[in-house]
């Protein structure tokens, strides 16, 4: 288990690489079109002396025969998810694993929320749900999400995003900003996000390594399926077969992204060949424009 003299010395080196990433994002307008200024239906309450007459809910009030209010809060602060893939598959990494990379993003999401005074809450998924916590201010909460996320291990090695976005949608309560963390690597998950993308803001991470699109010249060797454990015995060396390779890996990442910008939903790639607030950066800028 990670000490928390440790995650504290990730968290600052975290904060330090990342810092230009937070402002780039708090500066700009990119949360701005969805962040509202007037007030959402939070819950229901017994009355208490003084509350507004108005505010009464005569339904719930008949159905238990007391009195009730509804409760509402304002807009302006944000709920800010990251939701976070852990399937095997993010093991995989030439300079650092997937999971590495998808753990610092996920701090640097979760630090600007922080900056920004939204609450900010986790996601952790494989082929199912795994783990929620719900969105909470402050940096002792983010800090535990922190711990958490540095600490967990997964019950599964498969992916299934389709199963984990129709899970999470049942946890949110609240219109929520969501960025789902993954390498995409599963069956069509575009039914799920259609549901999402009606009631929150989404932005799809999608984590990479270099040695997905080029493999090295290394001979032949097993490559298996870090999820189902299926071996294959290939060359590495023949062209043609880095040819098959890296147009597989491309078609797949080009679907992805068709049905994403068919249904609006932001979609980043995230590798190990730049630094990822480089790539944010970017992506805010041309937001920006638009």
């Amino acid at each position: 288990m990670t000490e928390l003299s440790e995650l504290l010395k990730q968290v600052k080196n975290l904060e330090i690489t990342t810092r230009n990433l937070v402002e780039g994002m708090n500066s700009g307008n990119y949360r701005s079109r969805f962040r509202g200024g007037g007030i959402e239906f939070f819950e229901v309450r017994e009355y208490a002396a003084g509350d507004d007459a108005r505010r009464i809910d005569w339904n719930v009030s008949a159905r238990y025969n007391d009195l009730f209010v509804k409760e509402f809060v304002e807009e302006k602060e944000l709920n800010v998810y990251v939701v976070i893939d852990l399937s095997a598959s993010h093991d995989f990494g030439y300079l650092k694993s997937k999971k590495e990379l998808g753990c610092e993003v996920a701090a640097s999401l979760m630090f600007s929320a922080l900056k920004n005074n939204d609450r900010v809450g986790m996601g952790l998924f494989t082929d199912s749900l795994e783990k929620f916590i719900p969105a909470k201010k402050g940096k002792k909460h983010m800090m535990e999400i922190l711990q958490n996320l540095l600490d967990y291990s997964p019950k599964s090695t498969k992916t299934d995003i389709f199963r984990s976005l129709f899970q999470l949608q049942t946890n949110l309560k609240r219109r929520s900003m969501v960025y789902i963390v993954s390498d995409f690597i599963s069956d069509s998950f575009v039914k799920p996000l259609k549901y999402l993308k009606s009631k929150h803001q989404i932005v799809l991470v999608n984590i990479s390594d270099i040695r997905e699109t080029q493999i090295p010249e290394i001979g032949y060797v097993y490559l298996e399926d870090a999820e189902s454990g299926e071996q294959i015995f290939v060359n590495t060396s023949d062209k043609k077969f880095q040819e098959q390779y890296s147009i597989l890996i491309k078609k797949t990442r080009e679907k992805n992204e068709y049905e994403m910008k068919k249904l609006g939903i932001d979609f980043l790639n995230i590798s190990n060949e730049e630094s990822f607030d480089i790539t944010f950066n970017r992506h805010i800028g041309k937001r920006r424009k638009n």
